[in-house]
Protein backbone atom coordinates (compact mmCIF):
# COMPACT_ATOMS: atom_id res chain seq x y z
CA UNK A 1 0.00 0.00 0.00
CA UNK A 2 2.65 2.40 0.78
CA UNK A 3 4.33 1.62 -2.36
CA UNK A 4 1.41 2.63 -4.50
CA UNK A 5 1.15 5.74 -2.48
CA UNK A 6 4.75 6.43 -3.35
CA UNK A 7 4.42 6.17 -7.27
CA UNK A 8 1.36 7.82 -7.81
CA UNK A 9 3.23 10.65 -5.76
CA UNK A 10 6.23 10.83 -7.95
CA UNK A 11 3.94 10.33 -11.44
CA UNK A 12 1.89 13.43 -9.78
CA UNK A 13 4.98 15.80 -9.40
CA UNK A 14 6.49 14.93 -12.96
CA UNK A 15 3.42 15.50 -14.33
CA UNK A 16 3.01 18.83 -12.64
CA UNK A 17 6.77 19.73 -13.56
CA UNK A 18 5.71 18.81 -16.99
CA UNK A 19 2.79 21.08 -16.82
CA UNK A 20 4.70 23.91 -15.23
CA UNK A 21 7.22 23.75 -18.26
CA UNK A 22 4.38 23.79 -20.92
CA UNK A 23 3.24 26.46 -19.41
CA UNK A 24 6.94 28.84 -18.96
CA UNK A 25 7.72 27.40 -22.39
CA UNK A 26 4.06 29.18 -23.39
CA UNK A 27 4.91 32.59 -21.43
CA UNK A 28 7.91 33.02 -23.12
CA UNK A 29 6.66 32.54 -26.43
CA UNK A 30 3.76 34.87 -25.45
CA UNK A 31 6.32 37.63 -24.38
CA UNK A 32 8.43 36.91 -28.22
CA UNK A 33 4.95 37.53 -29.44
CA UNK A 34 4.58 40.86 -27.67
CA UNK A 35 7.87 41.93 -28.45
CA UNK A 36 7.98 41.31 -32.01
CA UNK A 37 4.26 43.36 -31.67
CA UNK A 38 6.08 46.26 -30.59
CA UNK A 39 8.48 46.09 -32.88
CA UNK A 40 6.26 45.65 -35.69
CA UNK A 41 3.13 47.81 -34.96
CA UNK A 42 -0.20 47.89 -37.33
CA UNK A 43 0.61 51.47 -38.33
CA UNK A 44 3.72 50.25 -40.34
CA UNK A 45 1.59 47.77 -42.42
CA UNK A 46 0.64 50.60 -45.19
CA UNK A 47 4.19 52.09 -45.10
CA UNK A 48 5.45 47.94 -46.13
CA UNK A 49 2.21 47.86 -48.91
CA UNK A 50 3.57 51.01 -49.89
CA UNK A 51 7.06 49.57 -50.23
CA UNK A 52 5.72 46.53 -52.35
CA UNK A 53 4.08 48.55 -54.70
CA UNK A 54 6.78 50.15 -55.32
CA UNK A 55 8.91 47.54 -55.61
CA UNK A 56 6.69 46.01 -57.94
CA UNK A 57 6.63 48.99 -60.03
CA UNK A 58 10.47 48.60 -60.51
CA UNK A 59 10.20 45.51 -61.31
CA UNK A 60 7.51 46.17 -64.11
CA UNK A 61 10.33 49.17 -64.91
CA UNK A 62 13.08 46.63 -65.32
CA UNK A 63 11.57 44.25 -67.64
CA UNK A 64 10.35 47.00 -69.74
CA UNK A 65 13.79 48.16 -70.09
CA UNK A 66 14.77 44.24 -70.71
CA UNK A 67 12.41 44.41 -73.74
CA UNK A 68 13.18 47.84 -75.29
CA UNK A 69 17.04 46.08 -75.55
CA UNK A 70 16.04 42.95 -76.35
CA UNK A 71 14.11 45.15 -79.45
CA UNK A 72 17.23 47.60 -79.96
CA UNK A 73 19.63 44.29 -80.16
CA UNK A 74 17.22 43.34 -83.14
CA UNK A 75 17.12 46.53 -84.40
CA UNK A 76 21.13 46.72 -85.12
CA UNK A 77 21.75 44.14 -88.24
CA UNK A 78 19.38 46.16 -90.33
CA UNK A 79 20.55 49.42 -89.28
CA UNK A 80 23.96 48.09 -90.78
CA UNK A 81 22.08 47.14 -93.92
CA UNK A 82 20.60 50.27 -93.75
CA UNK A 83 23.32 52.24 -93.43
CA UNK A 84 25.44 49.59 -95.69
CA UNK A 85 23.01 50.00 -98.58
CA UNK A 86 23.57 54.07 -97.62
CA UNK A 87 26.92 53.88 -98.32
CA UNK A 88 26.62 52.40 -102.20
CA UNK A 89 23.81 54.99 -103.02
CA UNK A 90 26.66 57.12 -101.88
CA UNK A 91 29.54 56.33 -103.79
CA UNK A 92 27.02 55.33 -106.71
CA UNK A 93 25.90 59.25 -107.12
CA UNK A 94 29.61 60.27 -106.81
CA UNK A 95 29.94 58.40 -110.11
CA UNK A 96 26.64 59.56 -111.42
CA UNK A 97 27.58 63.01 -110.86
CA UNK A 98 30.79 62.93 -112.85
CA UNK A 99 28.02 62.84 -115.85
CA UNK A 100 26.85 66.23 -114.95
CA UNK A 101 28.70 69.50 -116.02
CA UNK A 102 30.00 71.79 -113.37
CA UNK A 103 27.83 75.16 -114.55
CA UNK A 104 24.93 72.31 -113.80
CA UNK A 105 25.96 71.07 -110.72
CA UNK A 106 26.29 74.43 -109.67
CA UNK A 107 22.67 74.76 -109.74
CA UNK A 108 21.67 71.57 -107.75
CA UNK A 109 19.76 72.31 -104.83
CA UNK A 110 18.52 68.97 -103.16
CA UNK A 111 20.84 67.42 -101.12
CA UNK A 112 22.12 64.03 -100.61
CA UNK A 113 19.29 63.32 -97.83
CA UNK A 114 16.78 64.74 -100.27
CA UNK A 115 17.88 63.25 -102.93
CA UNK A 116 18.04 59.43 -101.02
CA UNK A 117 14.27 60.30 -100.42
CA UNK A 118 13.49 61.54 -103.45
CA UNK A 119 15.17 58.10 -105.49
CA UNK A 120 14.39 55.54 -102.46
CA UNK A 121 11.06 56.84 -100.80
CA UNK A 122 10.56 53.25 -99.36
CA UNK A 123 13.16 53.89 -97.13
CA UNK A 124 11.63 56.73 -94.99
CA UNK A 125 10.74 53.40 -92.64
CA UNK A 126 13.41 51.38 -91.43
CA UNK A 127 11.24 47.94 -92.15
CA UNK A 128 13.09 44.90 -93.67
CA UNK A 129 11.34 45.16 -96.96
CA UNK A 130 12.94 48.38 -97.65
CA UNK A 131 16.35 47.36 -97.52
CA UNK A 132 15.30 44.88 -100.23
CA UNK A 133 13.63 48.15 -102.43
CA UNK A 134 17.40 49.66 -102.69
CA UNK A 135 18.97 47.52 -105.79
CA UNK A 136 22.32 49.14 -106.59
CA UNK A 137 24.04 47.93 -109.56
CA UNK A 138 27.46 45.94 -108.79
CA UNK A 139 29.36 47.72 -111.35
CA UNK A 140 29.59 51.55 -111.21
CA UNK A 141 29.22 53.45 -113.96
CA UNK A 142 32.66 54.17 -116.06
CA UNK A 143 33.55 57.81 -115.95
CA UNK A 144 32.20 59.83 -119.52
CA UNK A 145 34.86 60.39 -122.09
CA UNK A 146 34.58 64.28 -122.27
CA UNK A 147 34.09 65.38 -126.16
CA UNK A 148 37.07 66.76 -126.69
CA UNK A 149 39.05 63.52 -124.55
CA UNK A 150 40.64 63.91 -121.40
CA UNK A 151 44.11 64.26 -123.02
CA UNK A 152 47.20 62.10 -122.30
CA UNK A 153 48.74 62.71 -118.98
CA UNK A 154 51.45 65.63 -118.61
CA UNK A 155 55.35 64.88 -118.93
CA UNK A 156 56.36 68.16 -117.56
CA UNK A 157 60.48 66.95 -118.16
CA UNK A 158 62.99 68.89 -115.65
CA UNK A 159 65.55 70.68 -117.77
CA UNK A 160 69.12 70.82 -117.10
CA UNK A 161 69.13 74.46 -115.94
CA UNK A 162 65.95 73.40 -113.37
CA UNK A 163 68.48 70.56 -112.06
CA UNK A 164 71.31 72.52 -112.07
CA UNK A 165 69.69 74.93 -109.40
CA UNK A 166 69.56 72.59 -106.65
CA UNK A 167 71.73 71.69 -103.95
CA UNK A 168 74.26 69.53 -104.71
CA UNK A 169 72.83 67.70 -101.42
CA UNK A 170 69.16 67.87 -102.94
CA UNK A 171 70.86 66.82 -106.39
CA UNK A 172 73.15 64.04 -105.40
CA UNK A 173 74.25 61.37 -108.13
CA UNK A 174 70.48 61.75 -110.16
CA UNK A 175 71.22 62.59 -113.84
CA UNK A 176 69.09 64.45 -116.01
CA UNK A 177 67.90 61.00 -118.35
CA UNK A 178 67.16 59.37 -114.95
CA UNK A 179 64.83 62.24 -113.76
CA UNK A 180 63.22 62.57 -117.22
CA UNK A 181 62.80 58.24 -117.11
CA UNK A 182 61.12 58.71 -114.58
CA UNK A 183 58.62 61.21 -115.40
CA UNK A 184 57.80 58.86 -118.71
CA UNK A 185 57.02 56.49 -115.97
CA UNK A 186 54.60 58.52 -113.55
CA UNK A 187 52.52 59.54 -116.95
CA UNK A 188 52.69 55.74 -118.04
CA UNK A 189 51.11 54.86 -114.27
CA UNK A 190 48.51 57.94 -114.56
CA UNK A 191 47.60 56.63 -118.23
CA UNK A 192 47.24 53.25 -116.94
CA UNK A 193 44.94 54.18 -113.90
CA UNK A 194 42.79 56.51 -116.67
CA UNK A 195 42.32 53.53 -118.25
CA UNK A 196 40.85 51.78 -115.90
CA UNK A 197 38.44 54.37 -114.78
CA UNK A 198 37.19 54.38 -118.37
CA UNK A 199 36.73 50.54 -119.21
CA UNK A 200 34.24 48.59 -118.85
CA UNK A 201 33.52 45.76 -116.24
CA UNK A 202 33.24 43.14 -119.34
CA UNK A 203 36.46 44.00 -120.39
CA UNK A 204 38.81 43.99 -117.30
CA UNK A 205 40.23 40.96 -116.13
CA UNK A 206 38.84 40.23 -113.00
CA UNK A 207 42.13 40.52 -110.57
CA UNK A 208 41.52 44.46 -111.94
CA UNK A 209 38.43 44.54 -110.92
CA UNK A 210 38.80 45.38 -107.46
CA UNK A 211 41.46 48.27 -108.02
CA UNK A 212 39.56 49.66 -110.90
CA UNK A 213 36.69 50.13 -108.00
CA UNK A 214 39.50 51.69 -106.07
CA UNK A 215 40.44 53.76 -108.62
CA UNK A 216 37.51 55.12 -109.43
CA UNK A 217 36.73 56.36 -105.97
CA UNK A 218 39.75 58.41 -105.72
CA UNK A 219 38.80 59.69 -108.74
CA UNK A 220 35.69 61.35 -107.53
CA UNK A 221 37.79 62.99 -104.31
CA UNK A 222 37.65 66.85 -104.11
CA UNK A 223 41.30 67.78 -105.65
CA UNK A 224 41.84 64.78 -107.65
CA UNK A 225 38.36 64.73 -109.52
CA UNK A 226 39.38 65.30 -113.26
CA UNK A 227 43.30 65.26 -112.68
CA UNK A 228 45.86 62.50 -113.54
CA UNK A 229 47.12 60.85 -111.09
CA UNK A 230 49.18 57.49 -109.58
CA UNK A 231 49.26 55.82 -106.39
CA UNK A 232 52.28 54.79 -104.72
CA UNK A 233 51.45 50.95 -104.76
CA UNK A 234 51.80 51.72 -109.07
CA UNK A 235 55.66 52.41 -108.54
CA UNK A 236 57.27 49.37 -109.88
CA UNK A 237 59.81 50.78 -112.70
CA UNK A 238 61.79 50.21 -115.18
CA UNK A 239 62.77 53.83 -114.53
CA UNK A 240 61.19 54.75 -110.99
CA UNK A 241 61.17 52.63 -108.45
CA UNK A 242 60.93 52.53 -104.75
CA UNK A 243 64.44 52.47 -103.60
CA UNK A 244 66.68 55.06 -102.68
CA UNK A 245 67.63 56.63 -106.15
CA UNK A 246 63.45 56.97 -106.54
CA UNK A 247 62.82 58.17 -103.25
CA UNK A 248 65.23 60.76 -103.85
CA UNK A 249 63.70 61.48 -107.55
CA UNK A 250 60.63 62.11 -106.32
CA UNK A 251 61.81 64.56 -103.71
CA UNK A 252 63.48 66.45 -106.57
CA UNK A 253 60.21 66.41 -108.51
CA UNK A 254 58.07 67.83 -105.58
CA UNK A 255 60.33 70.48 -105.07
CA UNK A 256 60.48 71.49 -108.89
CA UNK A 257 56.52 71.13 -108.57
CA UNK A 258 56.31 68.58 -110.94
CA UNK A 259 53.10 66.92 -108.81
CA UNK A 260 51.55 67.09 -105.29
CA UNK A 261 50.84 64.18 -103.10
CA UNK A 262 47.55 63.24 -100.42
CA UNK A 263 46.20 60.51 -98.73
CA UNK A 264 43.14 58.80 -99.29
CA UNK A 265 42.56 56.14 -96.96
CA UNK A 266 45.49 53.82 -97.20
CA UNK A 267 46.60 55.07 -100.40
CA UNK A 268 49.15 57.92 -100.98
CA UNK A 269 48.26 59.36 -104.18
CA UNK A 270 50.50 61.26 -106.51
CA UNK A 271 49.03 64.01 -108.83
CA UNK A 272 50.46 64.99 -111.75
CA UNK A 273 50.63 68.90 -112.27
CA UNK A 274 50.34 70.66 -116.22
CA UNK A 275 53.56 73.00 -117.51
CA UNK A 276 52.91 76.48 -116.34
Amino acid sequence: MDSNSNSNSKNAGSSLDALMSSFNSRILELQEFVIARSMYPASSIPDLSDVDAAVSAMELQVQTLKDNLRNEMEAIPKAKKFIDALLQQQKKLQNMSLYVPSQTADRMTLSNSETSRALFPEFSGLDSGSFEALKLDAEPPALPKEKKGRGPPPTWYVTGSELDSLSSYMRGRLTLEKVNAAITDMASYAEANTQLIAAPKKKLAENLWEKALEIRDIATMEGIKGKHFFLEADIKGPALKLDNTGKAILTVLRHLGRFNETRVGHHRVFILHKPH
